[in-house]
């Protein structure tokens, strides 16, 4: 389709008007003359377990990599996936049960040599969720939570997804700095220490008490649970919930510019 300038009202875009040739074109066209590379998604899905940064991943049932293990994810259905996203909530709730409260896009990579089958493509989704949420599902052999040191973890994994995942910790490090994403990995009630030590797992720093509150209380994201605490040690902690999971939020400046 083609748009015109509306004559009686120069630059006002008038009704569009069919492209010459173009349905003919459509008709002829031949979808095989061009080699097509594999497609596929892969999910980074991460988690804080025993205090520690944990990430989702499975033991390979089928070859390539048969028995090792790998980033979930899985090739792009034409029939079923409108769009590359709707491939990753799907391929996230065959895996977890789930729909993850926090699912965004990292990156694509493609080469001749990251898959030996083809010369293929992913796009890579990461994904937060608290660990209670998630019930492992799929056709994998096997599947667990992996804990993260540093940018890996200490199994080896298939393809190229040690490098996926060290791109993803890496993206999600940055973006905890001066977001609010670390909500999506705590239970809907939670307190403001678990808030500020889900920050320290991921940073691996201690943060400043009385900074951290401010930065929070600042970008106005958090909803006071009146008459709900938690017992622990100590006093018994305020619970809070997230005030608007649709709303970004920002904070003024670094959450670890202060850090201890």
């Amino acid at each position: 389709m083609i748009e015109r300038d509306d004559p009686a009202e120069p630059g006002r875009i008038g009704p569009t008007i069919p492209e010459p040739g173009g349905a003919e074109f459509l008709r002829r066209y031949d979808a095989t003359r061009y080699e097509k590379p594999s497609f596929t998604v892969d999910l980074v899905i991460f988690t804080v377990r025993d205090e520690h940064l944990h990430v989702l991943l499975v033991k390979r049932a089928e070859h390539p990599f048969k028995g090792c293990w790998a980033l979930p994810g899985g090739f792009l259905d034409p029939r079923r996936d409108a769009s590359v996203d709707t491939c990753a909530a799907r391929k996230l709730i065959e895996e977890t049960g789930v729909r993850a409260p926090y699912l965004e896009q990292l990156k694509t990579y493609g080469s001749r040599d990251r898959d030996p089958r083809d010369w293929t493509a992913t796009t890579v989704y990461f994904a937060l969720m608290a660990s209670e949420s998630v019930r492992l599902v799929g056709n994998q052999a096997e599947a667990c939570w992996v804990g993260v040191r540093g940018d890996r973890t200490d199994f080896e994994l298939g393809f190229d997804h040690a490098r996926i995942l060290a791109d993803a910790v890496e993206r999600l490090r940055s973006k905890l700095e001066y977001t609010h994403i670390a909500v999506h990995l705590l239970p809907e009630e939670f307190t403001l220490p678990e808030l500020q030590r889900t920050y320290e797992i991921i940073l691996q720093q201690p943060l400043d008490k009385s900074s951290f509150r401010r930065r929070v209380i600042q970008a106005d994201m958090l909803e006071e649970l009146i008459g709900k605490q938690r017992d622990g040690f100590g006093r018994p902690a305020q619970l809070y919930r997230f005030r608007d999971y649709d709303r970004r939020t920002f904070f003024p400046r670094s959450i670890s510019r202060h850090a201890r």
